[in-house]
Formats: structure tokens, C-alpha cells, sequence
């Protein structure tokens, strides 16, 4: 089976989606996001549980890659490799702007969408959620047009699937997927 790799902003619903993708095909899930972790745990970093990225040392790792773009495209490159080699679940943010192969699905969510998302995960008040959604999708938004020219959220040709996730719960869009990926192999 191809790699089936999943994007979209901040708390759209990638790793929930992607982890009941995985349950119901027998795949394995690896997210961008992990390899960073990695990665960070390198630099004396230490990320922990999916929220870390909000956390103010999650923050300051990000603003660290910021300044050294090699963290990102190494992540990058291993995750190509791992798409290349597909039957795999990819949770990334660029991922499918620089490979070819795998079926890319992008998840729409609203700010206030993603901030209630964040509110239940994290435990936070939703104005602080909003607050932390706005800094990493403007971090994101930087750094991934920096790195490689992309208008992450905007330019969404490259992807065989997106869904409006406002009104749906993961097993939803996990039932979604499922069925466009059947009615490909058709």
C-alpha cells in the first residue's frame, strides 16, 4: 500500500485521525513532529506527550529551528524516505509538498475549531489556546515558505483529499479516508 500522508494546521486533528487510520489498517504512524522530538532530546530538550509543541520549551525549540533550518530538512528527508517506502501513516506539515508519491490528505479545521481541540488536550482556557494556535501557525507559515517556498494552508493542489473537519469526529474522517482509498483501488 502507498504511504498515506496527512496534513493541515495545528490541532486540525492529524495524529487522532492518523492513529485510528492506523488501528484500522494495520499500519504504523509516524509524525513529523516525533522525528523533531528526536531530535530535540539531542539539544538536552525534553519533549514529552502530544501538547509539548504548545509548551513554552516547545516554543522555544521551535524558534531554536527557526535559526537552524537543518533540523526540518532532515526531518524531511527521513521522512521522504519513509513515504518512498510506503505502508506506512505520515502525520506532516510539508511533507506533500516534496514527494511524489503516497495519497495526501489535508484537514481544515477553523482557529475556533482547533483552539476547542486544544482546550480538551491540554487543558487550557480556549483564549490562551487561540493565542498559541495564532503563534504557531504564523511560526509555520514562515518557516515552511523560508525552507521551501510553500504557502502552507493556501496552496492545496497537491493533495488527493481534503476534508472539512468542523462538523466531523475523527472516526468520521478516519471512515472518509477509508472510503476514497476504496473507491481508488476500484
Amino acid at each position: 500500500m502507498e504511504a498515506i500522508v496527512i496534513c493541515g494546521f495545528p490541532s486540525s486533528g492529524k495524529t487522532t485521525v492518523s492513529n485510528l487510520l492506523g488501528e484500522k489498517l494495520s499500519l504504523k504512524v509516524v509524525g513529523g513532529g516525533d522525528i523533531l522530538k528526536e531530535m530535540a532530546t539531542t539539544r538536552g530538550y525534553t519533549p514529552s506527550g502530544n501538547d509539548w509543541w504548545d509548551t513554552e520549551e516547545g516554543i522555544r525549540f521551535s524558534k531554536e529551528r527557526e535559526k537552524d533550518l537543518n533540523f526540518d530538512k532532515e526531518a524531511d528527508r527521513i521522512l521522504r524516505d519513509k513515504i518512498e517506502r510506503g505502508n506506512i501513516i505520515i502525520t506532516s506539515y510539508v511533507a506533500p509538498w516534496l514527494v511524489e508519491k503516497g495519497f495526501k490528505i489535508w484537514l481544515e479545521a477553523s482557529i475556533e475549531n482547533r483552539a476547542e481541540r486544544m482546550t480538551e488536550r491540554d487543558k487550557l482556557s480556549l483564549e490562551e489556546c487561540i493565542r498559541i494556535i495564532k503563534i504557531r501557525d504564523k511560526e509555520n507559515n514562515l518557516l515552511y515558505k523560508k525552507l521551501y517556498n510553500i504557502d502552507f494552508g493556501k496552496d492545496l493542489s497537491v493533495f488527493d483529499m481534503a476534508i472539512d473537519t468542523n462538523d466531523k469526529t475523527a472516526a468520521d474522517v478516519a471512515d472518509l479516508i477509508i472510503e476514497k482509498l476504496n473507491a481508488k483501488k476500484k
